[in-house]
Formats: C-alpha cells, structure tokens, sequence
C-alpha cells in the first residue's frame, strides 16, 4: 500500500466524525460535505509525518475550513430577509444508523442549531469544538488566532446565549409525541381552541419557505396566533405521519413520495414552545427520503 492509499484509509475512518464536526459547525448537510472534501484536499497535500495525532489534526483543519464558511456565509445572509433553518435530520425511532448517531451527538436538536446560527462564528467554533469534541482551548485559539483565554471566554459568552434563548425540551420522548399527536389531531379536526390548549401561551413557528418573496419566510408568536396558522395549513394534516426530526418528535408532510414539509417540534412542560418548518422545495429534495418508506 503506497502513502496516498494509506492516507485515503485513515481519512475515510475519520469521515463520520469530520462531518459531524462540520454539520454541527454549520447546520447544512450539502456544505459540511463540502468543507469534508476540501479537508481531504489539505491532507493530500500535506505532509503527515510530523502529525502525530492525525485525527486531531482533520478535526482542527476541517474546523478552519468550516470557520471560513461560517464568516463568508454570516456576510452574504446579511443581505436576505425572512427564517432560514437549518437542515433537519430526519429519521425513524428505530432506524438510526451509525453516520446519524454522529451527527446527532450531544442532543444537536434543531431548536438548539436555530440558536447556533445567531451566534458569532467564533463563538460558534468555540463551544462546539470544546463542550461538544473536547477539544483543547489551546487548539481552539490557534485555529483562531486569539489566545486560550479569549477563546474560553468565547465559548463561555455563547455558552450563556445558548442557555438563555433554547428551550430544554422534556426528555421522554413519548410524552413529546403525545403532545404533538394531539397538536396533529385538533389542526385535522379543525378546533381552534384544542390547538391553543396544547400550545404555550409564547410558542414560536420559524417557517422557512426558500426562495419566495419576503416575508413567506417568516416567523410567528403567540398561541392563538399560531394556532390561527395551523388551521389555515390543516389541508396538509392529512398528509402527515410522525417522525424524528433532530432527535424530537417531528413530523413529515409527504404525499406520492415526495416531501411537502418538515416540522420539529420543541415541548417543554406539556407545551409545544417551538415549532421549526422547514418547506423549501430545493432543500426538501436533497433530504433523506427513506423516511418514507
């Protein structure tokens, strides 16, 4: 075996993890797997013998790759209007293989990747690499330029954004599927008030509708308000079948074996406080569609 094919080995048993690393750095499955190939490009030519741990070293250069994206993406989207979400996992509850138990580590719910694309792309980098890969403050400052101090208090400031603006969902997964059931069945039988009453008195809906005219994509508070949207959307309720979205109870609107949307529901305290749709047609179609089966 010739060093090329070694190198091609070792990267490919590192592939799960860097595009975990990227997918939670930026919340885009099509540009984690961009930032992954360009990390392969440095390793083919680089010179590994010095490296001592290659691993790390594919963390750290796959983490640079992705802070470039995050600063170039953070200056183009200040020229959109309306929600953008992220992209949403979606899975079966006894279906999730290896490659989605990756990227689902450390509860990476969609609420929770809202809340992350708000924050500084150093704070971003910061708190994902250490709280979530554990990677040392001192490699975090080197990969941005600043000192471990500044990088610890980096991660701390997005550590309390995070805190302070996502919900803790509630933990039995049951019981959140319960909740969205009954969300499910008072949009199909069209009671408005059944609809607030399972809905926190602040819920919030992102509704993220791609490429349409500001102000499709947009985002809506208050219970009766939502409610109000609900039944003007309960055509699609039939076309609904739950599902893992992120991890959380979700659902899938789908007919002929094509998606119509994605909903993740956020509950906390027998409420559903946020609800995250994701019905852009062009982002819908690259989605995983075994789901359906």
């Amino acid at each position: 075996m010739d060093e090329h094919d070694w190198l091609a080995g070792r990267f490919e048993a590192n592939r799960t993890h860097l595009r975990a690393v990227a997918y939670r750095l930026l919340g885009s499955f099509s540009e984690a797997d961009d930032a992954v190939q360009e990390t392969w490009l440095h390793l083919s030519r680089a010179d590994p013998s010095g490296v001592d741990n290659l691993g790390r070293w594919l963390t750290t250069v796959v983490a640079r790759v992705c802070l470039d994206m995050l600063r170039s993406r953070t200056a183009r989207r200040e020229e959109l209007l309306g929600v953008h979400l992220p992209d949403p996992i979606i899975h079966h509850q006894d279906a999730l293989d290896p490659e989605q138990e990756a990227l689902l580590a450390e509860g990476v719910g969609l609420a929770l990747l809202v809340v992350m694309e708000q924050l500084a792309p150093a704070e971003r980098l910061a708190l994902v690499l250490h709280d979530t890969f554990a990677v040392p403050f001192e490699e975090i400052a080197a990969i941005l330029g600043r000192s471990p101090a500044a990088a610890r208090q980096l991660a701390s400031r997005a550590r309390r954004r995070v805190r302070a603006s996502a919900a803790v969902p509630d933990a039995d997964l049951a019981h959140q599927r319960k909740v969205v059931d009954a969300f499910l069945a008072a949009a199909r039988d069209g009671d408005l008030d059944a609809l607030v009453a399972v809905l926190d008195p602040d819920v919030v809906v992102r509704a993220d509708w791609g490429g349409v005219p500001a102000g499709a994509s947009r985002m809506v508070r208050g219970a009766r308000s939502v409610a109000e949207q609900a039944l003007a959307f309960a055509r699609r309720a039939p076309f609904a079948r739950p599902a893992l979205v992120n991890g959380a109870a979700g659902v899938v609107a789908a007919t002929g074996g094509r998606l119509l949307a994605v909903m993740g529901f956020t509950v906390r305290h027998d409420r559903i406080v946020e609800i995250d749709i994701l019905a852009d047609p062009a982002r819908l179609r690259r989605l995983d569609l075994a789901v359906l089966d």
